[in-house]
């Protein structure tokens, strides 16, 4: 009887891990905060403003491509240096009616990728992260996406990278948001 119960053990350990390695979202869109101003300020610049209000665009016709709509939102937790990554989203969670995650600090990317990839409640689901640009290129590869820049532009702001996974494969992209004057189609 021990050893019955021994081996349904193994099984049920064994299903649970299996089951948390495949809980992968649809997909995760990754972002930048929005423009910052010059100098020491935590706040986005009026630019960084008129962007995180035209945010909600991306993801609603007539955009040729829309983005899928997110279900959850992240972004970096409030740092004695920069509140941006939530500034940026607040008008996107507002109108999709979503709360924003902000309990990961910048440096904590590999607990963000973590809960992002093993947490059932994610699994199927879109997920925005808006991140610092320094440490967004090591965000995704944690999130298994491979031929990732090795930096983000400095003077980036109008970037989505698009992790997809599907039948445990990871594809990567870079889009532009196309939103604002002035947004490039390069990188």
């Amino acid at each position: 009887m021990a050893a019955r119960i021994r081996r349904c053990l193994v099984v049920v350990v064994a299903l649970a891990v299996c089951g948390a390695a495949s809980a992968q979202p649809r997909e995760v869109l990754i972002i930048r905060h929005a423009e910052k101003p010059d100098g020491d300020s935590i706040h986005l610049s009026p630019e960084g403003r008129r962007r995180a209000e035209v945010l909600p665009r991306l993801f609603e016709p007539p955009r040729p491509d829309p983005f899928p709509k997110p279900d959850f939102i992240f972004a970096t937790k409030q740092s004695a240096h920069s509140n941006r990554p939530v500034e940026t989203v607040t008008p996107l969670a507002q109108t999709l009616h979503l709360d924003v995650n902000a309990h990961f600090e910048n440096d904590e990317y590999p607990k963000l990728a973590d809960e992002l990839l093993t947490n059932p409640r994610y699994t199927g689901k879109v997920v925005l992260v808006c991140w610092h640009h320094g440490t967004i290129p090591e965000l995704a590869k944690k999130l298994k996406a491979q031929d990732v820049p090795d930096k983000w532009h400095d003077s980036a702001f109008d970037r989505v990278w698009v992790i997809s996974y599907k039948d445990g494969k990871v594809k990567f992209k870079r889009k532009h948001q196309a939103l604002m004057p002035g947004d490039k189609a390069d990188d």
